[in-house]
């Protein structure tokens, strides 16, 4: 398992590492890189050691069923509601992230960044104060890096009242590129 270090530099968007976005704006999402047809290729740069703030950020909710943290349904449902998000023209090409949790063994719920409303769709609003840092590493690191997500909570002087992570990459994406980086999103 490793992090990726933040960098002083400036992205696309005029953000550095380290720095608080606006308001309800993520980091850049360069996804030039897609190779595999399904995927992009994940830039971290960015990422890491970022401080968001959201209010009211506008998310599509929803739920995959999972046997012991393992999905089952994964492909069904992004499928209904890539679709859905697709025909509402609610997408952000720069903004294309999904931050999931487990609430318990067999579900886990999935909140996807849209710019409006998905008719047919569950909607919710994300409020409060996040940290990030990104990870590298297989899936099953997952428990540990939920654990390090805690300990950056209580570095930023709260404790993390949720932690979402966001997977980049698919497992056939990931494999075919090589490396596995799971962004992890805690609530303070």
């Amino acid at each position: 398992m490793a992090t990726v270090a933040g960098q002083d530099e400036v992205s696309a968007h005029g953000h550095t590492d380290g720095a608080a976005l606006p308001t309800n704006a993520l980091p850049f999402y360069d996804d030039s890189v897609n190779t595999t047809g399904c995927c992009a290729k994940f830039n971290p740069e960015g990422w890491d050691g970022r401080r968001l703030h959201f209010e009211d950020k506008r998310f599509l909710r929803a739920t995959t069923k999972s046997a012991m943290h393992v999905p089952l349904n994964m492909g069904r449902v992004m499928e209904r509601v890539q679709t859905a998000i697709a025909a509402a023209d609610a997408q952000d090409p720069h903004e294309n992230v999904m931050l999931s949790h487990d609430p318990s063994f067999w579900t886990s719920e999935h909140l996807i960044a849209v710019t409006k409303d998905v008719p047919g769709e569950e909607m919710t609003t994300l409020s409060g104060d996040f940290v990030t840092r990104v990870f590298e590493g297989p899936f099953s690191s997952i428990g540990t890096w939920q654990s390090e997500m805690e300990a950056e909570a209580r570095k930023a002087g709260s404790e993390a009242k949720k932690v979402y992570f966001f997977y980049t990459t698919c497992p056939k994406c990931a494999k075919a590129y090589g490396k596995n980086y799971v962004v992890g999103v805690a609530q303070i």
